[in-house]
């Protein structure tokens, strides 16, 4: 039994997934390795390493779907597939002039006002969000804050915040603690892939 990573002709269907659980062991094989060609030192090859020294490996089946989500494209897949399966839920608060149509999951806590929710969708807990849009196939983590703005098949994570934004973003991932606002002038359409902590003002 061997790892091989991406192989030109596979040996089977199956693929690696990604998910390790390692002992103490996996530092001494880690130890016993080159890079590679990239310059790297290579999970596969250390895994290989234990089994040459016979320590234990064991491979699992993972049953079901599964997506590599290695691209902004992929990680936005995998959250509608994620969302595809959702069932309605209202914990949060929502004022007389929101509404939720579809699957919406809001958690305790959100408080949405002058705010229409499209599902399939989510909002976290805390999160914040008055005179916006909220549309299809979007995830909203907990303690965001969201105003004046129109959001679309989207990830936004945990204390991130979107300001008066007179287009709609879609098709966009913002890490935590991410500011987006608006400046002066404005484009139709808004496309984002943003790490952490950033602060972005848009002319």
């Amino acid at each position: 039994m061997r790892l091989v990573e991406k192989p030109k002709d596979p040996p089977s269907d199956l693929a690696l997934v990604g998910v390790y659980m390692f002992g103490p062991s996996i530092f001494e094989a880690a130890h016993a390795i080159e890079p590679s060609a990239r310059g790297e030192l290579e999970i596969t090859d250390a895994i290989d390493r234990l089994i040459e020294s016979e320590r234990r490996v064991e491979p699992h089946i993972v049953k079901g779907w599964w997506k590599d989500t290695g691209k902004l494209e992929d990680m936005l897949e995998a959250n509608r597939l994620v969302l595809e399966d959702i069932e309605q839920r209202i914990d949060g608060d929502l004022d007389k002039a929101s509404r939720v149509e579809g699957r919406v999951v809001i958690e305790k806590g959100a408080r949405l006002e002058r705010t229409v929710v499209r599902g399939p969708a989510i909002i976290g807990a805390g999160a914040q969000i008055s005179d916006s849009y909220i549309g299809p196939y979007t995830a909203i983590d907990r303690d965001v804050l969201i105003t004046g703005s129109e959001v679309e098949h989207s990830i936004v994570l945990a204390g991130s915040s979107i300001r008066d934004l007179h287009a709609r973003m879609e098709a966009s991932l913002l890490g935590k603690n991410v500011s987006v606002s608006r400046s002066e002038g404005m484009p139709k359409t808004l496309r984002f892939l943003v790490g952490d902590n950033a602060d972005i003002s848009i002319p």
